[in-house]
């Protein structure tokens, strides 16, 4: 017997179309602004996230580098540090999983590199400690967060927070922002 689910489909939709109106534009246009400067002056863009956050900056990294960059003189530089999944299990496994983002920084960061952290719940402290020590070091510090924005939205300088409390609409929203900023900033028609 088939199971009718178009009532739970109908609310997921608008609970997602509800936070979308909630969204601070302005937080939006802020963060394109740092994209865009660390862009101008060659500056590196770190990105991090665990589960679909970690899924998520992967994308960012190949919409930015190949999608926005293609035509343009002047390329963004995305670097996605959980990517490299030998180096995140060595650095987990030999000295922390807490901060197996903040020893590739170490390796590659340099003052005015811009760090972004996605988390859903703005609490996973490995993107916490990146965060950090990016602030500590003369970093560009964003945060992508949902619910209450958690400790990552606290300590970033800039920042765009779904302002509800469910994951899977925060990781939805998080990828519809980084399509807005891609399409937006590659100069393609909306």
């Amino acid at each position: 017997m088939k199971k009718n689910y178009l009532q739970d489909i109908e609310s997921y939709f608008e609970r997602l179309k509800a936070t979308i109106d909630l969204i601070p534009k302005e937080d939006i246009n802020e963060v394109m602004n740092v994209l865009e400067d660390a862009r101008e002056s060659g500056r590196n863009i770190f990105i991090m996230g665990n589960g679909g956050s970690a899924a998520t900056a992967s994308h960012f990294v190949c919409d930015f580098n190949k999608g926005v960059s293609f035509d343009q003189e002047k390329k963004y530089r995305f670097l996605c540090l959980n990517d490299n999944i030998p180096s995140l299990m060595a650095y987990g496994n030999d000295l922390s999983y807490d901060d197996i983002f903040v020893h590739p920084l170490r390796n590659y960061f340099r003052e005015g590199d811009v760090v972004i952290g996605i988390s859903g719940s703005g609490n996973s402290e490995n993107v916490v400690r990146a965060v950090e020590y990016a602030n500590a070091n003369g970093g560009v510090t964003v945060s992508f967060t949902g619910y209450d924005g958690g400790r990552l939205a606290k300590m970033t300088r800039h920042g765009v927070n779904m302002p509800i409390h469910d994951m899977q609409i925060s990781e939805d929203l998080h990828m519809v922002l980084d399509h807005c900023m891609m399409k937006i900033l590659s100069g393609k028609n909306c």
